[in-house]
């Protein structure tokens, strides 16, 4: 996917006090970041932060963190959160591949929102529900592991159902249809989710998968 590189987006995003620009330096402490005891949930791959912000506005009994790679996004992200107030939420400029030296056993759930599908059979390794980011996140997670993912991408659908079985995971909900699902599942839209819903008429795929210890 291609994103329209912003001039001066670091330095934009490092302005916000939403953004955790030494995230290394709270691995084990990011509750005391939050000033609270209260579950920590992150999303890779936030893009414009609209599902991680209304998510953060829904519970605020939970602390959420997005994680992005590229600072051009996040800029969208830290521009809505200009004169909010949400104590329990921060934001990550990072790659994936580094989330256990930020966290140590503290997130109780990891939302894979639309991330990037990586076609390919040479790019299966960035998925985000191969096995090598499946063994990243058993350093990161509390004693139950919990993942939802939502997509457009069937191959993509195909695939971590696949991964995350082999992985012993277990399904709670698996909906091939999320906006014409009977079970009425609760939903909050990412940016990319709205333009979609208003152009193409492919369902949406939804997991919850979970394993416990």
């Amino acid at each position: 996917m291609r994103y329209n590189v912003i001039k001066d987006a670091h330095s934009i995003i490092k302005k916000s006090p939403y953004l955790v620009s030494n995230p290394s330096e709270y691995k084990n402490k990011w509750n005391a970041l939050f000033n609270n005891n209260n579950p920590i949930n992150l999303e890779l791959g936030t893009g414009r932060g609209e599902f991680i912000i209304n998510m953060a506005k829904a519970y605020p009994h939970i602390n959420f963190i997005g994680l992005e790679l590229y600072d051009s996004q996040l800029v969208k992200a830290v521009e809505r959160l200009r004169g909010q107030h949400l104590p329990n939420l921060k934001l990550i400029c990072a790659d994936a591949k580094d989330l256990d030296q930020f966290f140590g056993k503290e997130i109780s759930t990891i939302y894979l929102t639309f991330s990037e599908p990586w076609p390919k059979k040479q790019d299966e390794k960035k998925r985000f529900t191969h096995e090598s980011y499946l063994r990243i996140y058993d350093k990161i997670f509390k004693k139950q592991k919990h993942i939802i993912l939502k997509t457009d991408n069937k191959i993509l659908f195909q695939y971590s159902l696949e991964s995350l079985s082999k992985y012993w995971y277990t399904f709670k909900i698996i909906s091939l249809d999320l906006y014409h699902d009977e079970r009425k599942i609760p939903n909050i839209m990412t940016d990319f989710e709205k333009n979609y819903n208003k152009t193409e008429k492919r369902p949406i795929y939804y997991l919850d998968a979970r394993f416990e210890d």
